[in-house]
């Protein structure tokens, strides 16, 4: 067995316990001096219960941790003696009676121990004392040397040596240790186990540094630890942290039998940039070893501190492995600034059981269903969890090239092993993920010694043989227990002209790293499912692109059976109707369709942020889930496998992506139970009652089914799909009634279909062929349009309760859509012209054909500058002119967004989403010409596509912007998504705002709210 390993249930058990004399002289020959006396519990008189805390037998071969204690000394597996099994641990090479085998102890303070061991001396050594001693280095102290029992051992036959031991100052450097009385002495070790009269593993942690001491933390290099002010979190000391070597050195503190294995705890600490120091990141991380080899586990990733700002860093984290080490550490990503801690916190959390008495969710769809997971996920309860509800896995990072080839040649396959092992022993399909991406492969594989590799014959052909013997060794070490391989991960990017990522193996290789890869896995593992994998194809740039790589590659005889859609979608986006046309467009092709890493955010933004998430989002989340999953069974027969990427909540990597925040995107909670999400696929009729919100503008339209342009400037909002109905609808208001335009898809064609629309609980019904004074219907392909004006009582900023029906006569199905409107203020229409001026500042002779429109929607303060602005078009860009009056210029602040500027959004698919889409864009530029450009996470799709220019002038400024359309064709009659908003500082603050359509003060996070543009001639 592979020791010290930890217990997580209590067990009865009666140890003899041996009574403690005062340790002879010997025992202490490398100590000056005791500096405090030892602590030792009285020997227990009954049977109590005891947790058992770690246990080493030897029989895996290794020493479990132990290793020689003095110069010369020698410690190893011996396969010669042992008191029970095959193996003990020999201890050689003694000069000092001191010397022996040591150990780090998983001990605590308060905690009462008790230590078992079994000792034999090497046949012909004469009978001595062998003893376990701690040592440790009291907070302030010296050295301090500690029995724990003792015994007479002989060769003849195996001594059992047992004490109990406690300490209760705070200590640093414990470890336990063998020695004898005499100097030379050879002596097998076996069977030692360790036990408390208490769990270790579920009493917790906590440092306030209230006592001016270190309280047990040390650093892990050359960091300065100073308990005490001038600043703390809570109380009146913290520890502060200076002096450090390198990003990874600071505090560390010693959590071994803290931390059961398979338990879950809740880590949390409150941190703060050190003096003179005004930016920096801190993260938490644990160190785990095991007979010498570390590992270390990201718990928080490395977040931005606000200067002068107390920041809690908190996230759970499950131990999932054996130790013999164990240790929780605050890091940075980079610098060695010094910093502050405060107010640290490690506690268990129980973890509920499973519910058993729902559904599976494997048995409530028509294809395999499985979950991205990784090694704490097939323990405890989490173990149950996978096991009941799905039946296939994907490992988030275990095959990845960073974890199976760190260094060229040398594969380390021990995670690996382990989830093929289980998903073996359980009866689970496996999915292998991935041989080739362009992120988390090891800088080496794109490197000749020191020197980048280039698109040169030879570093192609290096780089080349690396993927194809990196691809061999992987699948063929599976070969026959993975199904399934997602062999290229990630390789479109539809902004490119050829829709290829330009990652280092598309540089350097082309096309020929895919083809390489493909065959090689074919040849491999001849069986095996060959996948390409990407993201976003559920968007439409995106699902051209991979669809025509795809089509490329099979059409070159390439070996893809299938694609893989990730769908990292979120409460709002992408529309269900989107994932559908992919999956039917590449059924197409032949090839098999796989959902490979589903989940749902609950934010449709990068930097919103729940500090608990609404239950109504976790509702909107369940009925998402329920609508995805509606297209998913609805195109079963071109799926052959559903990924969700995660199994719970409690492990996901959008805790941490794009920011670190809350954000539960999976079926089941923090505490392994049900959500909603999984009610939306498990049995949607227990799903929680749904309201839902939309904003209907004020404008003026007719009832004739026409659709007049006021209605192309927004996009329908869909009514979830049933069967072959679909439909979208829009409303508008005046102060007479509300105007709804429903456009139905109802192949069926049959007279008694009919749209019924409930507004405010009275119910109004128009008939597929029917026609009055209060609405139309009108033919249209594949179905029908109603255009309706009903009559209410309308205001501005009115609520109104409106429900849309569309029933299908003929299939006898309906579709709903129950929520309220809110009554808002008309989108903001203008024009640009055609035409091309020069982006210089100064305003040229084309810019007089273009309307002018001005900025008076205040989001910041009532007064302050405002700008004049019009807007031309080219066949490849849009241009805006901004003349800004504003008499007092400031860019003091260290802020863009506090500085005196002109922020232009532009969403060239006028997509009004509450979000940004990959080509939205938000382009600020200050009065002195400083850009910044906003956009999806770091703006990768929009970043290049700004050219400007800016003057002061007498009372104000100008600027002038060039801003690229890639993604669409400029042409007359397009709509883009626009707004404009004006910046205007005092000083270091920025003490008003103004834009031209958008009221919401969000024109950053979301699209929703803008204006429009349209492209005249």
């Amino acid at each position: 067995m592979r020791l010290p390993r930890f217990w997580v249930a209590a067990v009865l058990s009666c140890l003899p316990l041996t009574a403690l004399t005062a340790p002879p002289a010997w025992a202490y020959a490398d100590s000056a001096a005791v500096a405090e006396p030892a602590s030792v519990a009285e020997p227990a008189s009954v049977a109590e219960p005891v947790v058992r805390i770690a246990e080493y037998g030897f029989e895996d071969g290794t020493t479990q941790g132990w290793a020689p204690r003095g110069s010369g000394v020698a410690v190893r597996v011996a396969p010669d003696a042992a008191h029970s099994g095959s193996a003990s641990l020999l201890t050689t090479g003694r000069t000092e009676t001191w010397h022996g085998a040591t150990v780090t102890p998983p001990f605590e303070k308060g905690v009462t121990y008790t230590v078992t061991a079994h000792a034999r001396l090497v046949a012909g050594r004469p009978a001595g004392t062998v003893a376990l001693t701690v040592q440790r280095t009291p907070a302030g102290g010296a050295d301090t040397y500690e029995r724990v029992g003792a015994a007479t051992v002989t060769d003849a036959a195996w001594t059992e040596i047992s004490g109990t031991y406690l300490y209760t100052a705070d200590s640093t450097a414990l470890q336990l240790y063998a020695e004898s009385s005499d100097a030379t002495g050879e002596y097998y070790l076996d069977d030692i186990t360790i036990t408390a009269d208490t769990d270790p593993g579920r009493s917790g942690v906590t440092s306030d540094f209230e006592s001016g001491t270190t309280q047990g933390w040390s650093p892990r290099a050359s960091a300065s630890l100073v308990a005490g002010g001038p600043e703390a979190h809570g109380g009146a000391a913290s520890l502060n942290v200076s002096g450090r070597a390198a990003s990874w050195d600071g505090p560390s503190l010693p959590v071994l039998g803290k931390m059961t294995k398979g338990s879950k705890y809740g880590l949390s600490v409150w941190v703060r940039l050190g003096p003179g120091t005004d930016t920096g990141d801190l993260g938490l991380s644990v160190e785990r070893r095991l007979a010498g080899t570390a590992s270390y586990d990201q718990v928080v990733a490395p977040t931005a501190i606000t200067a002068g700002q107390w920041v809690l860093l908190k996230a759970t984290y499950t131990l999932a492995y054996d130790v013999d080490f164990l240790s929780v550490y605050v890091e940075s990503s980079a610098g060695t600034f010094p910093f502050a801690i405060d107010d640290f916190a490690l506690a268990y959390v129980p973890v509920k059981p499973i519910e058993s008495g729902i559904p599976a969710v494997k048995d409530k769809v028509p294809f395999d269903i499985g979950a991205a997971v990784a090694r704490a996920q097939t323990l405890g309860e989490h173990g149950e969890l996978l096991t009941k509800h799905f039946d296939s896995v994907t490992p988030g990072n275990a095959l990845k090239w960073d974890a199976t080839e760190p260094r060229e040649g040398e594969f380390t396959f021990a995670e690996g092993d382990h989830l093929v092992d289980y998903a073996t022993g359980h009866g689970l399909k496996f999915r292998g993920h991935t041989l080739a991406w362009h992120s988390q492969t090891p800088a080496w594989v794109f490197k000749d010694g020191d020197r980048d590799l280039t698109a040169t014959p030879a570093d192609k052909a290096l780089l080349l043989s690396r993927l194809e013997n990196h691809v061999r060794a992987v699948v063929g070490r599976y070969k026959g227990r993975i199904q399934t391989w997602d062999v290229v991960n990630e390789v479109v990017d539809e902004n490119q002209p050829d829709g290829m990522r330009r990652s280092p193996w598309f540089v350097v290789t082309g096309y020929d790293f895919i083809r390489t890869a493909f065959r090689v896995a074919r040849e491999t593992d001849p069986a095996a499912k060959l996948v390409l994998n990407d993201y976003n194809s559920e968007l439409p740039r995106k699902r051209k692109a991979v669809f025509d790589l795809v089509k490329k590659l099979r059409a070159e005889g390439v070996p893809v059976d299938a694609v893989g859609h990730q769908l990292h979608v979120n409460i709002e986006q992408a529309p269900a109707a989107e994932i559908e046309k992919t999956i039917e467009l590449f059924a197409g092709l032949g090839v098999d369709q796989q959902v490979t890493e589903l989940d749902v955010s609950v934010y449709t933004d990068f930097v919103s942020s729940y500090t608990t998430v609404p239950a109504g989002v976790l509702a909107l989340q369940g009925y998402r889930c329920k609508e995805i999953f509606d297209v998913l069974r609805r195109q079963a027969s071109h799926l052959s496998s559903v990924t969700v990427w995660g199994l719970a909540d409690d492990a996901t990597w959008l805790s941490s992506f794009p920011i670190t925040r809350l954000n539960p995107p999976l079926l089941f909670d923090d505490e392994l139970q049900a959500k909603p999400a999984y009610w939306g696929i498990a049995d949607p009729a227990r799903l929680p009652p749904l309201t839902r919100r939309l904003d209907a503008p004020r404008a003026t339209v007719k009832a004739d089914g026409e659709r007049e342009r006021q209605w192309d400037l927004l996009p329908g909002t869909p009514i979830a799909r049933v069967g072959d109905l679909s439909a979208t609808f829009q409303a508008r208001w005046t102060p007479g009634g509300v105007a709804v335009l429903a456009d139905v898809r109802d192949s069926s064609c049959d007279r008694a279909d009919t749209v019924t629309v409930r507004l405010a609980g009275t119910g109004h019904v128009m008939k597929r062929d029917g026609r009055a004074a209060w609405y139309a219907t009108r033919a249209a392909t594949g179905g029908y349009r109603v255009e309706a004006l009903l009559p209410a009582e309308a205001a501005l900023g009115g609520k109104v309760p409106l429900e849309v029906v569309a029933h299908d006569a003929k299939g006898g199905g309906d579709i709903t859509w129950t929520g309220e409107l809110t009554l808002v203020r008309a989108v903001g229409h203008t024009t640009a012209a055609r035409g091309t001026p020069v982006v210089d500042g100064v305003a040229d002779a084309a810019w007089s054909r273009a309307p002018e429109i001005g900025t008076a929607t205040w989001i910041q303060g009532t007064t302050g500058a405002t700008a004049k602005v019009r807007a031309l078009w080219d066949a490849r860009h849009l241009y805006v002119l901004a003349r800004v009056t504003d008499p007092r210029l400031s860019e003091e602040s260290p802020n863009a967004w506090e500085q005196d500027s002109v922020e232009i959004f532009v969403d060239p698919g006028n997509g009004k989403t509450t979000g940004y889409d990959d080509d939205d864009g938000q382009y600020r530029i200050s009065f002195s010409g400083t850009e910044t450009v906003g956009g999806t996470f770091d703006a990768f799709a929009v970043k290049d596509n700004l050219t400007s220019a800016a003057k002061v002038v007498p009372g104000g400024y100008v600027v002038e912007a060039s801003i690229a359309l890639p993604t669409v064709t400029p042409a007359k009659g397009v709509l883009l998504g626009f707004d404009l908003q004006v910046n205007d500082a005092t000083g270091a603050a920025r003490t008003a705002a103004v834009t031209w359509n958008d009221t919401s003060g969000r024109s950053y996070l979301s699209t929703s709210g803008w204006g429009v543009l349209e492209l005249a001639g």
